[in-house]
């Protein structure tokens, strides 16, 4: 990981323009630097005393929680409703900053208010932090500056980040929860072949009669796991880390196994609508910022997150750039449903392409909603059957030669 550049807190009192006393807070890499900084803001320094704490640039100070994309979604919403309500830029940096409980997203947040103070555009600060703020997080508040209207930019580039994230949480609410539930029966299965099984295999070694086949299977099995426990958690320890490696490096692996989840019963169905959602959501706020289409297209390409809908986006993309329309171009590529092809076309002969793509979006991520919901409530019995199947099955193996104890004796 490369180093991050460190930058210095510091206090300082002074006297304005205007004559009045003022005092704060700012971030630079050297007293030289802050009292040019203020200087540039029409700040005569009379005092200046650098914190003991050092930040960051990047956010990662020790003892200090990772910035997640929860954080940014917030940012972003509190910066267009300090805007929308008349703050200046710089002072809606502090304001929000003040107010964010994450010191790390807070440390961000004043590293880019002293770039803006220095002169610098949003969009430039933004830039500096790529880990944090992508092409079309940057290109959209870009165009709102250059337009006039960043408060009605950062509005719709805050109500972007929340559909997605509230997508993403379903999504990931879908494949979580029968995930926990069966890491858990997994889990009471090994306690009871490696702790309780034995016990009853001991009382049933003192009858000498032959076990049922069962309950042989079950001794032998628990005997196993006794010996060899080891060898299965290491295994399934490694399986883990290969498959999460292979996913991160493999490019070819990760677009094979996002092909593959499409065909999961109920599952497949999920991602399917959340990638119509994230395309429609997409392709709307950037048509609606201004950004050509076949631009647009290029970032809902890449929101998609799978690779069927990426390649087909990008398909579409190449068609539209040659002059077909959108919804032709989508129809041809036989993954989009008829209705999203039906309300672009309308959107497209109408002149408001942007508004009906906003309500497709919201018409899938509701269906993403109700899926979701569908799924839990299904998997349920479902679950408890497994597990009654599975535990049930090991204590009615370990109870049949109780019920032969009268014909051993």
């Amino acid at each position: 990981m490369a180093t991050a550049a460190k930058t210095f807190t510091y206090k300082y009192e002074g006297v304005s323009r205007s004559g009045r006393s003022v005092k704060g807070e700012l971030n630079a890499d050297n007293p030289a630097i802050a009292k040019a900084q203020l200087r540039k803001q029409g700040i005569n320094v009379k005092k200046l005393v650098k914190k003991s704490q050092s930040i960051s640039l990047l956010g990662l100070g020790g003892g200090k929680k990772s910035i997640k994309s929860d954080d940014i979604a917030t940012f972003t919403r509190q910066m267009a409703t300090m805007m929308k309500a008349g703050v200046p830029l710089v002072q809606a940096f502090e304001i929000v900053a003040d107010g964010l409980s994450n010191k790390s997203m807070a440390e961000l947040v004043l590293a880019m208010k002293t770039d803006v103070s220095a002169g610098g555009s949003f969009a430039g600060a933004l830039r500096k932090h790529p880990k944090y703020f992508d092409d079309l997080f940057c290109s959209l508040i870009e165009s709102g500056e250059q337009a006039g209207a960043l408060e009605t930019m950062l509005d719709r580039v805050a109500l972007y980040r929340e559909k997605s994230e509230s997508l993403k949480r379903k999504v990931k609410s879908a494949l979580k929860y029968p995930t926990v539930v069966l890491i858990i029966a997994a889990i009471v299965t090994a306690i009871l072949l490696i702790k309780v099984v034995p016990t009853f295999a001991d009382l049933f070694e003192s009858f000498g009669a032959e076990l049922p086949l069962p309950t042989q299977v079950v001794v032998l099995l628990s005997k196993w796991m006794q010996e060899n426990w080891y060898i299965l958690l290491g295994s399934v320890a490694l399986i883990s880390f290969s498959f999460s490696q292979a996913m991160k490096k493999s490019k070819k692996f990760r677009h094979s196994v996002q092909r593959f989840s499409l065909k999961f019963p109920v599952i497949g169905n999920i991602l399917k609508q959340a990638a119509y959602a994230r395309y429609a959501r997409t392709l709307s706020t950037t048509f609606a910022a201004g950004v050509p289409l076949v631009e647009a297209l290029d970032s809902a390409a890449g929101a998609s997150g799978n690779i069927v809908y990426e390649s087909a986006i990008q398909n579409v993309k190449h068609e539209v750039s040659s002059g077909g329309e959108l919804a032709g171009s989508m129809k041809s590529e036989n993954v989009f449903p008829p209705m999203l092809i039906q309300m672009v076309s309308i959107g497209e002969q109408s002149g408001a392409l942007d508004d009906m793509l906003g309500k497709a979006a919201s018409i899938y991520e509701e269906e993403v909603d109700t899926m979701v919901d569908g799924l839990t409530s299904m998997m349920e019995p479902m679950i408890m059957a497994f597990l009654g199947v599975v535990v049930g099955g090991l204590v009615i193996a370990m109870y049949l030669p109780i019920f032969q104890i009268g014909n051993v004796i």
